[in-house]
């Protein structure tokens, strides 16, 4: 799986890093980071809730 984000729409509010803090991260400077582009299979359940969290839908996952 592979995380992908629009940040052209997101707004770091961090809705993503309190469902999955493994892979993403808001920093200091106020933008969202993707730890783990690629995370490993057992992270699923928490991205894509991550996903559907999201108030802008800026978070996707793409299935390689």
């Amino acid at each position: 799986m592979k995380v992908v984000v629009d940040f052209d729409t997101c707004q770091s509010n961090a809705v993503c890093m309190s469902v999955a803090p493994e892979v993403f991260e808001v920093r200091d400077d106020g933008y969202l980071y993707i730890l783990q582009e690629s995370p490993s299979e057992d992270l699923r359940q928490k991205v894509e809730e991550a996903a559907r969290l999201c108030p802008t839908q800026s978070i996707t996952i793409e299935d390689d």
